[in-house]
């Protein structure tokens, strides 16, 4: 199972502390847990069975909860038994296609003279 979340804290009463600062500490508890994990820009993906996964995104829900009386919280999940690897193993699939389709795209641009976005 994969899982993305968002977490942010809102209506907190300390102007000294960041949104960043609120992040770092639910992506603590993550990095913590163990898990295989990713964090980009907009999402951390966490990938385990449900109950471990959900524990470790209540745990950095409440870390967040630190930084203000109100949290919200947004998730995404790929529910697939049987499958394990799939943090990186979706990714590496799709690599693979561009990666293949790189000649056949390259040839069919050569010499079109422009077009432009």
């Amino acid at each position: 199972m994969l899982v993305a979340f968002s977490v942010a804290p809102s209506g907190g009463d300390n102007p000294d502390a960041s949104m960043h600062e609120a992040v770092a500490a639910a992506v603590r508890v993550v990095r913590e847990s163990g898990l295989p994990n990713r964090t980009d820009s907009m999402f951390t993906t966490l990938e385990g069975d449900w109950d471990e996964v959900m524990d470790v995104i209540k745990r950095a829900t409440e870390a967040v909860g630190a930084y203000g009386p109100r949290v919200s919280l947004v998730l995404k999940a790929d529910i697939r038994p049987g499958h394990t690897g799939e943090i990186t193993g979706k990714v590496a699939r799709v690599e693979a296609t561009l990666t293949a389709d790189a000649p056949a795209a390259q040839t069919a641009g050569a010499g079109s003279g422009g077009g432009g976005s």
